[in-house]
């Protein structure tokens, strides 16, 4: 259905329909390109279709929830649009006023006093403008000369080892710098925090950059690491960047702290920064809106020349949605959004983000499978959590709770932190006991000849098998087929079980294919008989196949028997009657003047003959195969013999279930003269 806002708009959805089914047909992968051009109403339609798809029918999770404030923010983006066709001078007023209340707010807001903004869409790219800044600030003619002049005394980067995975790369790249310009800084290894970068190793590392002759240009800390949210000790390492005449740039969603009346001191020293990059966007729950770099610096004209500030009033236009919005919020609308965030961890004043991990000291090795497995689990069970999992250097993978980054936008309350706590201890005890069966399931899946077992790191559940059938004399493009029959019907009997266990295809994108794997067991699997009964009822799909194929086969050449045998007696009744009689009104009077003695001839077989069904100790012995089942019905094929018409005697009916095959080759047309009228009865029994 088409929404409220796009119907108001015109009648001419059945038009839009039409293009659209052509588009999809001509260009299944790119819009269809109209000679004509299209009207406003067929246009939104075309992308509302694009945006949702197949949401309805495939039962996927719509768009998330857009508050009121987001769309504050939504209407930035086209107001900007509007705002850009003003004559320039109106239009030059009015995004230095945009731009200045939106840097003056946000300082306040953050604690950041005299300082600059400069907004972007890229997170990275605040970082980038900054680097450029210090560069021309300390290579003077950086600006005519160029790389030129840092060969002579190579600048140095120095950034945490738990940044963004890439932000140093991406910085060299972006500024043409040898990865060489980059240093890495450790975290604590011996003393203090493993999270917080080494402050004594940088000291060292400072100085012996300074006396190689290279320049110690920029350094960048944590106010929130991106995995686990711890803060570096910002205030001494503002000492060192003093020190050494350095630029220190802090980000992490810690920063967002500032905007409440208390926070830690280890946060507050971020305020005396010369640089830092927020992101209000996550942290209020608003689409769309840039990401914000305030720094301090005195000279316009460096500023410009780095690219942080513009004379294009378009450029100033990018802060109008995030202007909008703080207005619509207001400054309490703003803090309580921030404080509630916080309030959903226990600890906020340390840092707002609890990571754990799932640790199990007899499945160690499989410790990493149950945090992915609990992550997945608690994201799709307690979707307003917002958890995810994240990859850490030292603990690996883990499950993470950062109320900062998602909580304004998914709408979290305490209940649903209730939720999440609730249903973590409802799957503790599951996944230990899935992982502790794990390693039995494989043992006893091993010891199965039909059973192969298929290792799947990505599965949360005790694990994979596929029924191999135990034919050999099949080529390969047979026995893939059999292989795909047989696990897709066996899949199909297990799920009919009546157990609490769950049996799946396997995941999305498993290398392995016509695998079953299992999910979580509970205390009182038996993995035997689990395993035995995999074992069982593949045996019994293997067999009964094996019986429809033989019967197959067996009718197919009895067939082809009876059709050489009806052809051979056409032949004889040919030789024997003389073609006269074959003509339709000559033989009618041949046959009225002459009748002819006919007999009957056929064939039998027995298709149940040779084949014990439903006998579980037949279908476990490996003895049967196609050959001798077929074999054994071919056997009990007998041929009749003639049997004339005047010595024919009533046989007894067979006990067993016979398919006969007979050809008449009495026509029942012909006419029978007088005294022969028993004759011919007999003769036709």
């Amino acid at each position: 259905m088409m929404d409220p806002t796009l119907a108001e708009m015109g009648n001419h959805l059945s038009d839009a329909m039409k293009i659209l089914e052509t588009s999809l047909i001509l260009f299944p992968f790119s819009i269809f390109f109209s000679d004509s051009g299209q009207d406003v109403v067929s246009i939104l339609q075309l992308v509302q279709n694009l945006m949702h798809g197949d949401d309805d029918k495939q039962g996927q999770r719509r768009m998330q929830y857009v508050a009121e404030q987001g769309h504050m923010a939504l209407l930035g983006h086209s107001l900007a649009a509007y705002i850009s066709v003003l004559e320039r001078e109106r239009l030059r007023k009015l995004t230095t006023r945009i731009l200045s209340d939106t840097t003056l707010w946000l300082c306040r807001l953050f604690r950041y006093e005299n300082g600059s903004a400069y907004y972007h869409e890229d997170d990275c790219e605040g970082l980038v403008k900054v680097c450029r800044l210090v560069i021309n600030t300390h290579y003077e003619d950086y600006a005519t000369e160029g790389f030129t002049m840092l060969s002579s005394k190579h600048p140095v980067i120095y950034q945490s080892a738990a940044c963004r995975p890439g932000l140093g790369q991406h910085l060299c790249s972006q500024l043409g710098l040898p990865l060489s310009c980059l240093c890495i800084v450790p975290c604590n290894t011996m003393f203090g925090s493993l999270h917080q970068m080494d402050v004594a190793l940088l000291d060292k590392l400072i100085r012996d950059d300074r006396e190689s002759g290279k320049v110690p240009l920029l350094l960048i800390a944590n106010a929130g690491t991106p995995g686990a949210g711890h803060t570096d000790k910002l205030s001494r390492l503002k000492e060192l960047c003093v020190q050494y005449n350095m630029w220190l740039h802090v980000e992490g969603v810690n920063l967002a702290t500032l905007a409440l009346g208390q926070v830690s001191s280890a946060v507050t020293a971020a305020t005396k920064c010369d640089s830092m990059t927020l992101t209000p966007g996550p942290w209020l729950g608003l689409p769309a809106v840039p990401a914000v770099t305030l720094y301090r610096h005195e000279d316009p004209a460096l500023s410009l020349a780095a690219g942080l500030t513009s004379s294009q009033p378009v450029e100033k236009l990018r802060a109008l949605p995030l202007w909008l919005s703080l207005q619509y919020l207001g400054h309490d609308g703003i803090v309580q959004r921030i404080k509630h965030a916080s309030q959903l961890v226990e600890d906020e004043l340390n840092s707002p983000v609890v990571v754990f991990r799932f640790s199990q000291d007899s499945a160690r090795k499989f410790s990493f499978l149950g945090c992915m497995c609990l992550g997945e689990q608690l994201a799709q069970q307690v979707p307003l959590s917002g958890v995810d999992v994240v990859e850490l250097e030292d603990e690996g993978t883990c499950v993470r709770f950062s109320p900062l980054m998602t909580a304004a936008a998914l709408g979290t309350q305490e209940n649903d932190v209730a939720a999440l706590v609730e249903k973590l201890g409802e799957m503790i005890p599951v996944l230990s006991c899935t992982l502790r069966f794990r390693q039995d399931f494989k043992d006893e899946v091993l010891q199965q000849a039909s059973l192969s077992y298929i290792e799947d790191l990505s599965w949360p559940g005790l694990g994979g098998v596929r029924y191999e059938p135990r034919t050999t004399d099949l080529d390969e493009d047979k026995r893939q087929h059999s292989v795909e029959k047989i696990n897709s019907d066996l899949l199909k009997k297990l799920m009919e079980l009546d157990t609490d266990l769950y049996f799946s295809g396997g995941p999305e994108f498993c290398e392995e294919k016509n695998g079953i794997f299992i999910g979580m067991a509970t205390e009182d699997l038996d993995v035997a008989e689990l395993v035995e009964t995999i074992v069982s009822i593949g045996k019994d799909i293997e067999e009964s196949g094996k019986l429809f194929e033989n019967m197959t086969e067996v009718v197919r050449r009895g067939i082809q028997e009876a059709e050489l045998q009806l052809q051979k007696a056409n032949e004889e009744k040919l030789m024997e009657e003389g073609v006269f009689r074959q003509i339709p009104l000559v033989g009618s009077v041949l046959n009225w003047l002459s009748p002819v003695q006919a007999s009957v001839k056929g064939r039998t077989f027995n298709l149940a003959e040779g084949q014990k069904l439903f006998r579980r100790q037949g279908a476990g012995s490996d003895s049967v195969s196609d050959t001798s089942s077929v074999n054994q019905l071919e056997e009990s094929f007998r041929e009749t013999a003639h049997v004339q018409a005047s010595d024919a005697e009533e046989a007894e009916v067979p006990q067993e279930r016979h398919v006969h095959i007979v050809e008449e080759t009495a026509l029942s047309d012909q006419r029978v003269p007088e005294g022969h009228e028993t004759e011919s009865v007999d003769t036709l029994r």
